[in-house]
C-alpha cells in the first residue's frame, strides 16, 4: 500500500503570496489608486499555473514510481472532489444572482470549463478562465505522460516552444489581446512547472542571491512595455519564458530552504483557501462598481472561509475516506496528494 503524500514545504506560503497578487491587482485596478501595479494580479496566476504544474507532475511521477503506471480513473476522480464542488458553489448562486445578464452559452462555457475560449463572458465568470486551463490541463496532461512517459521531456520543451509561437500568431492574426487565455498561449507556465517535477530531484540548491534576483525579474518583467510588433515578439519570446524560468526557480528554492515565514499557521492558511479565495473575490473586488475595501475584504475573506469549510473540507474527506477504501482493495493505487 502506498502512503499518503506529505504536503510540500511552502508550497501554501506559495499560494498565499499568488492569491494576495491576484486580489491586490484588482483592487488597484477597481479603485484606481497606484493602477501601475494591477499587472501583478496576472503574474499571481502565473505563479498558480507553474505551482499546479509542479504538484500534479510530482503526484504522477510518484504514484508511476510505485506502480509502474497512472491511474487515469483515480486522477480525474480526486480531482472532480478537489475542483468542482467548491466551483459550482460558486457558479450556481452567481448565476442565479446575475442571469438577466447571464446568456446560455456563457454558462455553458463556465459549466464545461472553456471559459478562457469566451471571449465576451460577463465579468461575473471572468476570472473562472484560470479554471478552464486547470481544468484543460487535467484532461490532458496525465494521459500524454502515460502514454509517453520516456518523452516526457521532449515533450514540455515542446510547449514551452509552441506557446509563444501560437501568441504571435494570434497577434498576427489580431485575435483579441493575442488570444492569451487560452490553453495554447498559457501552456507553457504549466510545461515549466511540469518540468521543474522531472528535473528537481537533480538540480543544484538555489542560492538566496540567485533566487533574490529572480524575484526581482518577477516583479520588472511585467512592466515591460509590448506596444510594437518588435518588442511583443521580444515579451513573447524572451521576457515570458525567463519569467516562467524564475517563477519554478524560486518555487524550488523555497521549497530547498522552506522559510518560516511561509510556514507560518496564518499565513499557509490563506494559502490553503486560495482556491476559494480566487473564486469569491471576484465578485467583490472586480464588480463593475467595485465596494469599497473595509466591505469588500471582509466579504470576500467571509465567503471564501464559508467555502473552505461547508464545502471543500467535506468533500475532500469524503475523498480521502474513499481513496482509503480503494487502496485498501487495490493496494497498488495512486498515492493521495493535493
Amino acid at each position: 500500500m502506498i502512503p499518503a503524500v506529505k504536503r510540500i514545504p511552502s508550497l501554501d506560503g506559495l499560494r498565499a503570496i499568488s492569491i494576495s497578487l491576484v486580489i491586490a491587482g484588482h483592487i488597484l485596478s477597481e479603485h484606481h489608486v497606484l493602477s501601475f501595479a494591477s499587472v501583478y494580479a496576472n503574474t499571481g496566476v502565473r505563479i498558480f499555473f507553474v505551482i499546479s504544474g509542479y504538484l500534479i507532475t510530482t503526484l504522477l511521477l510518484r504514484e508511476h514510481e510505485k506502480t509502474s503506471t497512472i491511474s487515469l480513473r483515480e486522477f480525474y476522480i480526486r480531482r472532480a472532489y478537489r475542483i468542482l464542488p467548491a466551483a459550482f458553489a460558486y457558479m450556481i448562486p452567481v448565476m442565479l444572482l446575475f442571469s438577466h445578464e447571464l446568456r446560455w452559452y456563457h454558462a455553458a462555457a463556465a459549466v464545461l470549463y472553456v471559459v478562457n475560449f469566451d471571449f465576451a463572458r460577463p465579468w461575473f465568470i471572468g476570472h473562472l478562465w484560470s479554471l478552464g486551463v486547470e481544468e484543460q490541463f487535467y484532461f490532458v496532461w496525465p494521459g500524454v505522460l502515460k502514454k509517453f512517459f520516456r518523452h516526457q521531456t521532449a515533450i514540455l520543451l515542446g510547449v514551452m516552444v509552441m506557446a509563444p509561437v501560437f501568441s504571435a500568431a494570434c497577434y498576427a492574426f489580431k485575435v483579441a489581446g493575442g488570444g492569451y487565455g487560452t490553453f495554447p498561449t498559457v501552456a507553457d507556465n504549466l510545461a515549466v512547472g511540469c518540468l521543474l517535477a522531472i528535473l528537481a530531484k537533480r538540480m543544484p540548491k538555489i542560492s538566496r542571491w540567485l533566487a533574490l534576483a529572480m524575484v526581482l525579474a518577477i516583479a520588472l518583467i511585467p512592466y515591460f512595455p509590448a506596444d510594437t510588433p518588435a518588442r511583443t515578439l521580444f515579451m513573447l519570446f524572451v521576457l515570458w519564458p525567463l519569467m516562467n524560468f524564475c517563477i519554478a526557480g524560486v518555487l524550488l528554492h523555497v521549497v530547498q530552504h522552506p522559510y518560516r515565514l511561509l510556514n507560518l499557521a496564518p499565513v499557509a492558511f490563506l494559502g490553503r483557501i486560495s482556491y476559494s479565495l480566487y473564486l469569491w473575490q471576484q465578485l467583490f473586488f472586480y464588480d463593475p462598481e467595485p465596494k469599497p475595501l473595509k466591505i469588500a475584504l471582509p466579504l470576500t475573506i467571509g465567503f471564501a472561509c464559508l467555502s473552505y469549510y461547508i464545502v471543500e473540507q467535506p468533500m475532500l474527506r469524503r475523498r480521502e475516506k474513499r481513496h482509503r477504501e480503494v487502496r485498501a482493495a487495490v493496494p497498488c493505487l495512486t498515492p493521495a496528494g493535493d
